[in-house]
């Protein structure tokens, strides 16, 4: 196994070296001077052009990448032209709050969506089975962006019961979560379901009901431990995007993590801050499917690294 961990993890440093060179080209299409934003419609070129001296943005664009890549090497992602601090205080003040809102969306999913999918096998068909699986398919097509706003309209305007944005209490992580939640709900939903119902059907299901193993036993110890390894993939890849997908929940509900930060930088043509930002969730994604391999073998005894 810890052979297989670390060539995936050599595998992803390529990987990440085509991340770091797709977000550096993208972003200097972008229109925008980045040390005439700082610097303000007042300043003379001569203010501008020390700015550009300053935060490495002469010369041209490949001596800027190569610049780039040899700070990269060394762990150095820059200085932030927005705030002036280096981008990797930046995001050490940032990421722990995506990192927590993502959790917290994730265990909501998997809290709600295992047993909404297994609840709907079990009634494959009837009444339960079409309103849990609508509810699915309404968590899964509802945008990010208007769910977040009606939760808002509700609960914050209308109810006074939570906070509307920010993060300077425990109630203030609920609607986030529960906004960035709905759409790994319904696909977490959706593949227990069919997990479940492929399970249900094999051989060693039957056998274990017509050898008279009361019905939980059957479903948890059987078919559910089998039905688990689809699930956790989904899981974990549902896991990878709440970190990405995290950025419009954020910025509606003026949460301070990394999409917030995000936004910001782009708005001000902050080079260093954006490819840190996104080399950080290519990096946390890696780490994630990465485990969620790993986990496969403590779920199901029968598989084998090589």
């Amino acid at each position: 196994m810890w052979s297989y961990a670390g060539r995936r993890l050599l595998i992803g440093i390529p990987t990440l070296l085509g991340v770091a060179t797709i977000s550096f080209l993208l972003l200097r299409l972008i229109p925008g001077d980045p040390a005439r934003l700082m610097a303000g419609p007042t300043a003379t070129p001569a203010q501008v052009e020390h700015l550009r001296q300053q935060f490495g943005l002469t010369g041209s664009e490949l001596s800027q990448y190569l610049k780039y890549l040899g700070k990269l090497a060394t762990g150095n992602l820059g200085t932030s032209t927005l705030s002036g601090q280096s981008v990797v205080s930046e995001i050490a003040t940032a990421f722990p709050y995506t990192l927590e809102l993502a959790v917290a969306a994730g265990f909501l999913a998997v809290l709600l969506g295992c047993p909404l999918g297994i609840i709907a096998a079990l009634r494959r068909g009837r009444i339960t089975d079409t309103a849990l699986s609508g509810v699915s398919v309404l968590g899964v097509s509802m945008p990010v962006y208007w769910s977040g706003l009606l939760l808002i309209i509700l609960f914050a305007v209308k109810l006074k019961l939570l906070p509307a944005a920010g993060a300077e209490s425990v109630s203030s992580i609920i609607l986030p979560s529960v906004t960035l939640s709905l759409f790994a709900i319904g696909f977490i939903s959706r593949q227990t379901r069919s997990a479940m119902l492929e399970a249900l059907s094999q051989d060693y299901t039957r056998t274990a009901r017509a050898k008279g193993m009361p019905a939980h036993t059957v479903i948890l110890k059987h078919a559910l431990r089998n039905a688990a390894v689809p699930v956790v993939t989904v899981a974990g890849l549902q896991f990878g995007q709440l970190l990405g997908g995290a950025i419009l929940t954020e910025t509606i509900f003026g949460w301070p993590g990394m999409g917030n930060l995000l936004v910001q930088a782009i708005n001000a043509r902050d080079y260093a801050t954006v490819q840190g930002a996104v080399l950080l969730f290519a990096i946390a994604v890696m780490i994630v499917n990465l485990s969620t391999d790993l986990l496969y073998a403590a779920i199901d005894p029968r598989v084998r690294y090589v």
